[in-house]
């Protein structure tokens, strides 16, 4: 196991290197910069000149890169926002609570909708609750997440008035702090959840399913019911449990997956989280602050493939990564 996080880490510095260095040539050739938002009306091609220069923004492609670079592995230290004027640590720590929360519900809420569907779809296969699962499914898999968001906001938000249709807290609830404001930002958090809950958890019933459904014509099934034992038995302590393993091997991918998957929601309800900073950097040009969260997505998705593949030798010691 040690051999295998420590091989894990060492893959995942080329890895980065070259992310690293692409991301930062596609901003780079971007045309523009974040300076010419800062542009006023008297201000000279002097003056704009000078900023560039203050920036370091007129220096060649790979000396910003090295920069960058060399700041982040001598320091800690991943550059300052130029719409901010701010650290860009100072920035994403403004917001990674919130997201953190928001992925945190929406875990709790995908798999307590997906195991008991994908039991159900299993067990009843073929019949009518069996297709209406699937056709969940597949409403979900086709729906753009933006498109499902909005329409989630607009009968549960505007149109019901059950959940806030803006912000991460309410401002009264902020500056009361305690538990008002902790109810607040998990109010706040759950439409977004739950609607990325129901896209999430489409792979989950699919892997449920088809593993309940094979494992119950497996030959050790057939022997354990040959042997006479209980219904009730065979199914929680063969089939349940080992069609379970690759659902929660998943888990590591599931948890980066919805810090991803929480860009587009953060937008649509304008929660003030990771994924919406990620998008207003882009649309500002604020590389420093747009290359440091990619970074911190892609160091996510491999921790994800490595925690799924500790949890996966935990359950079932007979697997063994080579």
């Amino acid at each position: 196991m040690t051999k295998t996080i420590v091989r894990r880490f060492l893959i995942l510095i080329p890895q980065l290197a070259i992310l690293s260095l692409l991301i930062f040539t596609l901003g780079y050739i971007m045309p523009g910069d974040a300076l010419r938002g800062r542009i006023g009306p008297g201000t000279t091609p002097e003056q704009m000149e000078m900023m560039r220069e203050a920036w370091g923004l007129d220096d060649p492609m790979l000396v910003q890169y090295g920069r960058w670079i060399r700041g982040i592995f001598t320091e800690f230290y991943f550059g300052r926002s130029i719409v901010q004027q701010r650290a860009v640590t100072a920035v994403i720590g403004d917001r990674i609570g919130n997201t953190m929360r928001l992925s945190f519900i929406t875990t709790i809420f995908t798999y307590l909708i997906a195991i008991p569907l994908g039991i159900i779809a299993a067990k009843w296969k073929g019949r009518a609750i069996d297709k209406g699962i699937m056709v969940y499914t597949f409403v979900a898999l086709s729906m753009p997440t933006i498109i499902f968001g909005l329409i989630n906001l607009l009968t549960f938000g505007f149109g019901m008035g059950i959940f806030p249709t803006l912000g991460s807290v309410a401002l009264s609830a902020d500056m009361a702090g305690g538990m008002t404001r902790l109810a607040s930002q998990i109010h706040h958090a759950t439409l977004p959840a739950i609607t990325l809950a129901l896209i999430s958890t489409v792979g989950i019933i699919y892997f449920l399913r088809s593993e309940i459904i094979d494992n119950d014509a497996s030959d050790y099934v057939q022997t354990a019911r040959s042997k006479g034992l209980p219904e009730s038995r065979v199914y929680t302590r063969h089939i349940l449990r080992n069609a379970l393993l690759p659902v929660a091997g998943s888990f590591g991918f599931i948890i980066a997956g919805l810090f991803a998957g929480s860009i587009f929601i953060e937008r649509v309800f304008g929660f003030s989280g990771m994924g919406d900073l990620f998008i207003s950097s882009i649309l500002l040009q604020d590389w420093p602050v747009a290359n440091t969260l990619i970074l911190f997505y892609a160091v996510l998705t491999v921790l994800g493939m490595l925690m799924t593949d500790i949890i996966i030798t935990i359950i079932d010691p007979r697997i063994r990564i080579k």
